[in-house]
Formats: C-alpha cells, sequence, structure tokens
C-alpha cells in the first residue's frame, strides 16, 4: 500500500528581510517558556547558546515590544522567559498553523494527492 503524499506548508511572518517569526522560533519560545533560558532551551533543541540567542535577537528586534525578557546572572530571577507580547505572538502564531493545517485537509488536496507520484520518475520520457 502506497502512503498517501505530504503536504508540508511552512508559515513564515517577514519583517523587511529578517523571518520575524517562523515554525523553528515558534519552537524556540515554547522550549524557553519550558526550561526559563535560553541556553537551556538550545540545549534541548540542540540548538548552540549562540544560535539561539541570536534567534531570540531577531525576534526581539521585529516585533513593536521584546518576545523574550532576559535577567543575566544566577538569582532565581535570573534567565529568560517570555513577555506578554510573546506568549500573545507565539498564540496567534500557532493558532495560524493549526488553521492551515485544517485547509491543508480537504478536497482540494485530495485531487492533488491522487494525481502525484509517489517517487519522481528518473526521467521526463517515458
Amino acid at each position: 500500500m502506497t502512503a498517501k503524499p505530504s503536504l508540508k506548508i511552512k508559515i513564515q511572518i517577514h519583517c523587511g528581510a529578517e523571518i520575524a517569526m517562523g515554525p523553528g522560533k515558534a519552537d524556540l519560545l515554547d522550549a524557553i517558556r519550558q526550561h526559563g533560558s535560553i541556553s537551556a532551551a538550545g540545549r534541548a533543541m540542540a540548538m548552540s547558546y549562540r544560535r539561539a540567542w541570536l534567534l531570540v535577537d531577531a525576534m526581539n528586534r521585529c516585533w513593536d515590544g521584546p518576545l523574550v525578557h532576559t535577567a543575566p546572572g544566577r538569582a532565581a530571577s535570573s534567565g529568560a522567559r517570555l513577555t506578554e507580547l510573546g506568549e500573545n505572538v507565539l498564540d496567534h502564531y500557532r493558532a495560524l498553523q493549526d488553521g492551515i493545517a485544517l485547509a491543508s485537509r480537504g478536497p482540494d488536496y485530495d485531487a492533488l494527492a491522487i494525481r502525484l507520484l509517489p517517487e519522481p520518475r528518473a526521467s521526463q520520457k517515458g
């Protein structure tokens, strides 16, 4: 039995030439929410601290307020947390993803999937 072809829709929200929000940045925000620090979130995602920090920096520069608040040090209040705006942006982005996922399952996709080959032909001829 051949598996139904898969459809992948990736949502990216741009701020000029910068990606303000995309699936990886949303996952990073989720990890920061869960772990309470950029470094721990990066480790959980097999990402360097520098890469995670650069993504947070880009997000914080693209919106009308920061999405992540950081407090350096070793005190109980140190680490990183999502701001109210960060929570709001993440929730809306996830809702947008859910809506797109629902829209991608229907008669239009089915009409395309039925005509799609499971693998590309080796050549256009034959």
